[in-house]
Formats: C-alpha cells, sequence, structure tokens
C-alpha cells in the first residue's frame, strides 16, 4: 500500500541539523505505512549520508540530484512522491510527534485545500528543548483563533498540500533560485486556483536556524529582488501592497540616502532594540527592491 503522505525537505549539507530533523519525523504518531519522507540533495559532500546510514529507515528516500535552488529541489520531490498529500519542511525544522497527523486529518477534514502550520523560531538546541516544553514560550505568527491565511503566509517550512493541486498549479517556479518569496509565489497561484490556506495552530515545529546579523540582511536585500521578480510574474497590484512596495516605503528608505549616519545609528542600537533592527532589515529590503528594479530595467 503506498503512502498517503510524502514529507519533501530541500537539503543541502545539513547533516549537522538532520541528525535532529529526520529521527523527529521517523517518530510521529501517524502511522508508519502511511508516509514516507524524500530528502531532496543537492549533491551534499558532508555526512548527510552518514546519517541516513546510521538511521537505516526505508520510509526515507534519498534523492539526489543537481538542483539549481530549493525551488527545483522541492519540484523533484513533488515528482517522486506516492502520497496524495506533500507536507513540505526544511532541513532545519524539528517536528513535533503529532505534526504529520495535525496535516493528515486538516486534509481529512478540508480535502481540496491547503494547510499551514505553526513555526516556532529557536536559536539553539538548548532553546528548542526549552521551548518544546512549554509551546506558549514561543512567540507566533498568528492568533490561536485564526482559520485561514492568505497566500503572503504560505511559508513551506510547515505546509501541506494535494499534489494533484501542485501539479495543477505549475509546482514552484525554479527562476527562483536566490533567497526568498519562491513559497509566496506558489501560494499566490494555488490561491487563485480557489484553494483556501487553513492555519493549523496545533501543527507545530520547531526552526532551528539561527542567522548572523549580516547574512540577515544580505537575506532581506535577496528578497527584495525576489519580490521585484514575483510582482512582474503577475503584475498584481496587491503584491505590491502586501509586500511593502509603495512610495510611502520609498520616500522613507530616500530619508537615509540624505543622512547616512542615520542607518549607522540603528545599526548601532540593534543589540538592544528589536524596533532598530527591524529598521535596519527593511532598509536592506527596499535596497534589494531597488537593485531588482534596475536589473529588470
Amino acid at each position: 500500500m503506498p503512502p498517503v503522505l510524502s514529507v519533501v525537505i530541500p537539503t543541502y549539507n545539513r547533516a549537522d541539523t538532520l541528525c535532529l530533523v529526520l529521527p523527529a519525523l521517523l517518530n510521529q504518531d501517524l502511522d508508519r505505512e502511511k508516509y514516507e519522507v524524500l530528502l531532496c540533495d543537492n549533491l551534499s559532500d558532508d555526512d548527510t549520508k552518514q546519517v541516513l546510514k546510521q538511521l537505516n529507515d526505508d520510509r526515507i528516500r534519498h534523492l539526489e540530484g543537481r538542483y539549481s535552488g530549493r525551488a527545483d529541489a522541492r519540484n523533484a520531490g513533488i515528482k517522486a512522491a506516492r502520497g496524495d498529500i506533500i507536507l513540505f519542511t526544511d532541513a532545519d525544522i524539528i517536528a513535533e510527534p503529532d505534526l504529520l497527523s495535525a496535516h493528515f486529518a486538516a486534509h481529512q477534514k478540508f480535502p481540496d485545500s491547503a494547510s499551514v502550520g505553526r513555526e516556532i523560531q529557536v536559536n539553539s538546541v538548548e532553546e528548542y528543548n526549552d521551548v518544546k516544553k512549554s509551546k506558549e514560550k514561543g512567540r507566533s505568527l498568528h492568533r490561536e483563533t485564526r482559520e485561514t491565511l492568505p497566500w503572503l503566509y504560505f511559508l513551506t517550512g510547515n505546509a501541506s498540500v494535494p499534489k494533484n493541486r501542485l501539479i495543477e498549479a505549475g509546482m514552484f517556479d525554479d527562476s527562483f533560485t536566490g533567497y526568498g518569496h519562491e513559497d509566496l509565489e506558489l501560494g499566490y497561484r494555488l490561491q487563485k486556483l480557489g484553494l483556501k490556506i487553513h492555519y493549523l495552530h496545533n501543527a507545530v515545529n520547531y526552526h532551528l536556524h539561527p542567522v548572523e546579523w549580516e547574512e540577515r540582511k544580505k537575506r532581506f536585500f535577496l528578497a527584495g529582488g525576489s519580490t521585484v521578480r514575483f510582482y512582474n510574474k503577475h503584475k498584481d497590484p496587491r503584491i505590491k501592497m502586501l509586500m511593502g512596495w509603495n512610495p510611502a516605503a520609498f520616500a522613507w528608505h530616500r530619508v537615509f540616502k540624505w543622512f547616512p549616519g542615520l542607518l549607522s545609528w540603528f545599526e548601532k542600537k540593534r543589540e538592544k532594540s528589536r524596533f532598530s533592527r527591524e529598521i535596519v532589515l527593511q532598509y536592506h529590503y527596499l535596497s534589494g527592491i531597488i537593485a531588482g528594479n534596475k536589473n529588470i530595467d
């Protein structure tokens, strides 16, 4: 009997976290014959194969290939999946034991819909061990009573969709090879097909991915470029509106050009001020949009 649910994970040189991620997925309360795990591996040269050898579990299928990015890797997983439901997660995200059963139950209740679960950010294994004992310690992006989400929150660290609808939508756009928005853009197309995106507050996983400050700024810049690609593909003004691309934002961005010392001031404050961190990151995001527009032109 084939599995009913396929977990798709893109990866490259993440043996350090896969040794936590894969055991968590193999120790689910969903019957073992009901699911498989597809590890879409962009030719890792670390200890990934050793991790798989130690686990020695036939529910894991190792799909090695030269993928152009996460979108391409996930598409390979979709094509190879034997389950009717695809659950997307990542190589640094640790599942609660009932994650798969929560998604499975949602698809039984809403058979022609997508589902997005609750992703809790943790910066270390120690923080993960602390937060999982009391999940209310973890900051949630949405209130517990929320039922549906717009495409803006279709985040594929914890999202599931019927396989046939993913294929109908055209799967992920593998031209998104940089950082960001290949998942949101797919969510946009799924909603245009009429799918609702249900929020599953009880489908919890933990994103173990501390990012250094300079890398965070770089990612926000790249995400700005991905926003340009997203908008230019669909030419829908709602994309600009929802993703912070508006005249007021760019007027604010110009202030930092006129007063270059202002950005440095916020940089110095960022260690103790979340507001200052967000200001700096948004500056780099808008800079990425500006650069992306120039590249298009």
